[in-house]
């Protein structure tokens, strides 16, 4: 079982290595445009802050959670991006220190969830431990635009754990999302650690595989970069199907990124 403490503190060290890029930008570099079509670095930013301001709600104000969503959604379907559109109009200082607040927030009211309480969320109700999870898997999907708008790289680290583990649980999602029936057999994982050891994941003997390092899944299940243009080798028609439509994230399918776009 997923330990919350161990999370949060991965999550905010993910959050840190963002802020530490970010901080020292000029306000040209934050509207400079990310591989997002539409998003600026400002953008991706003002996401962040925007999820984590409705995640704090679901985790400190549960029963404000139905109106929340009436609110949301009288906006139309694309509330999210909406809300990203309007944050990023903040001045970029100001943004920030709504980000840092807002996340230090969120932490705080997540630990103080008690154990076996579900929240609620735009899909299924999810513990305290598995939001935190969803949130480090965004913020370090959303840190990667950045870093690529900027023609920086960042090194993997094992944090990475957390956001393949999630990319596994959440398989059948994308199947599901795409009106296609989830394969009755567990896929078998074995991923390439940023330190050289694996991460498996699903039973050892099963026939269809997935082999590779977990930086290039994490970067296909946050739809960061096309599966060509990864190491990573399936084996099994359907495990090449997931990679074609695999989705972490909650909402709608994704476009996710065209083959050769990073070469």
């Amino acid at each position: 079982m997923a330990d919350l403490g161990v999370i949060l503190g991965d999550l905010a060290a993910e959050s840190q290595a963002i802020d530490d890029v970010v901080a020292g930008l000029p306000a040209s570099d934050w509207a400079r445009p990310t591989p997002a079509p539409g998003w600026s670095v400002a953008h991706q930013i003002a996401h962040l802050a925007w999820t984590d301001a409705k995640s704090l709600i679901s985790a400190s104000r549960p029963g404000d959670w139905a109106a929340e969503v009436e609110q949301l959604l009288s906006f139309g379907e694309d509330y999210v991006d909406a809300g990203a559109r309007e944050l990023a109009q903040t001045p970029p200082r100001e943004l920030l220190a709504q980000w840092r607040e807002g996340r230090a927030a969120l932490a705080e009211a997540l630990a103080a969830v008690p154990d076996g309480q579900k929240l609620p969320w735009y899909g299924p109700p999810m513990s305290a431990a598995s939001m935190a999870t969803a949130r480090m898997m965004e913020t370090w999907a959303h840190g990667q635009d950045v870093f690529d708008a900027l023609g920086l790289t960042r090194e993997p680290t094992a944090r990475l754990w957390h956001i393949a583990r999630f990319g596994t649980r959440t398989r059948d999602f994308a199947f599901k999302l795409h009106s296609l029936a989830p394969p009755a057999e567990e896929f078998r994982l074995e991923l390439t650690s940023p330190d050289g050891g694996t991460w498996a994941f699903g039973p050892e003997g099963a026939e269809q595989r997935l082999t590779g390092s977990a930086l290039g899944f994490c970067l296909v299940i946050t739809q960061r970069r096309h599966p060509a243009d990864t190491d990573l080798v399936a084996t099994g028609a359907d495990v090449e199907e997931w990679l074609g439509i695999a989705q972490a994230f909650a909402g709608p399918p994704g476009a996710g990124r065209e083959p050769g776009q990073f070469a």
